[in-house]
C-alpha cells in the first residue's frame, strides 16, 4: 500500500500525538519524509517530555511540542496556524472509563471534534483525517456513541466548508494490537506478575485486529486518497480472545469474568444499513457520505464496486482469521 501524496515540506499536526498511534506515526513520518513542521498536540506534559527525549528538536528540527487540549477551541485554533494536514487521534477511548465519566467523554470526543473542525476551517487546512473505531458502528456504549457523533461531525464539516479547500474524512478500524490500554499489555502484566490464570470476559468474544504499523500506513494512504466525507475501513483479520490468551500463556487456564459494562461480544465495522453506500476494493471498504453538498467525484477511484444488499463486515463473520501460531508470531519483540 503506497501513497502518491508527498508530505515533504508540509506542516502536519497530530492531536493526541503522544499516544501509541501518534508516537508510531511521528516515527514513520520522520523516517519517510522531510516535513517542514511536525506538531505533537496533547495535554500530557510528561508524555511530551518523554517523547522529546526520543525525537528531540536538536536532532529533528521540524518537531514542535504543543501542550493543549482538543476541548480548548482557542488553543486548537492557535495550534493549526500554517498547518497543511491534521491527523486527529485524540480521544477518551476506554469503554468502562467513558461509561463512568460520560460528560468527560462527550467533551473530548464530541465537542473536541467540533473544535478540530472549526480550527481547520479557520486556518484553511488542506485535509483532516480523523481516527474512529469499530465501536462507532451500531454502538452500545458511550464511547462508541461519542465516536459515531464525532464521525458525523467530520462528515458534515465538508458541507460547512463548501467550496473552501478544507476536506475531512475518517478512518475506522478495530483493536490496535499491543497498543496502550489494550488486552495484550494487560495480559503481559498479569503473566509477569505470576498470575495463575488469565481473565477473559466471554469465550465467544471476537475482535478485529490491526498492528500499529498497518494502522499508520493505512491512515496515510487514506490521507492521499480522500475526497471528503468517506469512512475508510481496512480489510483486516479477526481473532478470538481465547486464542490470544493461549498464544500468550499456553500454560495458564482461562478464568471467565463476565462481559464489562458497554462491551460487545463481537465488533462490526460496516453495518447492513451502511451497505447501501459502501464500496469494496481489494484491501478496504469505503462508506460514502449520504449527503454531499460539496464538489467531489461521485464514486471512489480504482476498481471499486458496490457491496451487495444486506452486506455487513463483522468480527465474528469475517473471512480472515488469526490463529494461535500467527498471534504468537505477532507477539515477538518488535512486532507488538
Amino acid at each position: 500500500m503506497s501513497t502518491q501524496l508527498s508530505l515533504d515540506d508540509s506542516s502536519i499536526l497530530i492531536t493526541g500525538g503522544t499516544g501509541s498511534f501518534g508516537t508510531f506515526l511521528v516515527e514513520h513520518l520522520l523516517a519517510s519524509y522531510r516535513v517542514r513542521r511536525l506538531i505533537v498536540f496533547s495535554r500530557d506534559e510528561m508524555k511530551q517530555y518523554e517523547m522529546a527525549q526520543r525525537f528531540g528538536t536538536d536532532r529533528y528540527g521540524c518537531m514542535r511540542y504543543f501542550i493543549g487540549d482538543v476541548r480548548d477551541a482557542d488553543r486548537m485554533t492557535m495550534a493549526m496556524r500554517g498547518v497543511d494536514y491534521v491527523v486527529h487521534a485524540a480521544a477518551l477511548k476506554h469503554v468502562p472509563t467513558a461509561e463512568y465519566n460520560p460528560f468527560e467523554c462527550i467533551h473530548t470526543n464530541v465537542l473536541g471534534a467540533e473544535n478540530v473542525v472549526n480550527a481547520a476551517l479557520k486556518n484553511n487546512v488542506k485535509r483532516v483525517i480523523a481516527l474512529s473505531t469499530d465501536k462507532a458502528a451500531n454502538p452500545v456504549n458511550l464511547y462508541g456513541a461519542s465516536k459515531l457523533a464525532s464521525d458525523k461531525i467530520f462528515i458534515a464539516a465538508n458541507n460547512i466548508a463548501g467550496n473552501d479547500p478544507t476536506r475531512f474524512s475518517i478512518v475506522r478500524y478495530g483493536n490496535v494490537f499491543g497498543s496502550r490500554g489494550s488486552v495484550v499489555p494487560a495480559f503481559r502484566r498479569l503473566i509477569a506478575g505470576g498470575a495463575e490464570s488469565l481473565p477473559v470476559t466471554d469465550t465467544r468474544m471476537t475482535r478485529f485486529c490491526i498492528t500499529l504499523e498497518q494502522g499508520v500506513r493505512f491512515v496515510l494512504y487514506c490521507l492521499d486518497e480522500m475526497r471528503g466525507g468517506e469512512i475508510f475501513v481496512p480489510k483486516i483479520p479477526s481473532m478470538r480472545i481465547t486464542d490470544l490468551a493461549q498464544a500468550m500463556a499456553p500454560q495458564l487456564p482461562i478464568r471467565i469474568v463476565g462481559i464489562r459494562p458497554g462491551e460487545k461480544l463481537h465488533e462490526i465495522m460496516v453495518t447492513g444499513d451502511d451497505a447501501r453506500t459502501t464500496y469494496k476494493l481489494a484491501d478496504r471498504y469505503i462508506i460514502e457520505p449520504e449527503l454531499s453538498f460539496w464538489s467531489r467525484p461521485e464514486t471512489p477511484s480504482g476498481a471499486a464496486n458496490p457491496v451487495e444488499d444486506g452486506f455487513s463486515y463483522a468480527s465474528n463473520t469475517n473471512a480472515e482469521w488469526l490463529d494461535t501460531a500467527q498471534l504468537a508470531a505477532m507477539l515477538e519483540p518488535g512486532t507488538a
